[in-house]
């Protein structure tokens, strides 16, 4: 099976929105409010990812948006973004690092699993 990138540019442009809405809020919560990694990087992983569920089903994927593909989204990706920072607090990350591996990760399994599972096309 051939991977197709279409629709991989387009997904980060919403991606970069997604990170500055993402990184401000953890690192809000976990500098200056004092909590883990692992509660800061999955509270601003939910905040972002509800913004940019619904402009790549808008402009990216061009479909309608779902209630049950957001929350499988949310919990596929929350529990990816929550294991990032739980390695970031057991490992004593520096959060940006924590932000940025997540960020990177989050850009290319994000992508694929949008495409190939949440927003796959139908068989009418």
């Amino acid at each position: 099976m051939r991977l197709s990138w279409k629709g991989f540019s387009s997904y980060t442009v919403v991606g970069v929105a997604n990170t500055l809405i993402h990184w401000q809020i953890f690192f809000l919560l976990s500098e200056a409010a004092g909590f883990s990694q692992a509660l800061s990087n999955l509270a601003a992983f939910c905040v972002a990812a509800s913004f940019s569920f619904y402009m790549n089903a808008l402009y990216t994927f061009d479909t309608r948006a779902s209630v049950g593909g957001y929350l499988l989204f949310l919990g596929a990706m929350g529990a990816l973004s929550l294991a990032i920072g739980h390695a970031g607090d057991v490992w004593r990350f520096h959060g940006l690092l924590t932000v940025a591996l997540f960020s990177v990760l989050s850009l290319v399994l994000g992508f694929l699993f949008s495409k190939y599972v949440v927003f796959r096309e139908r068989e009418q």
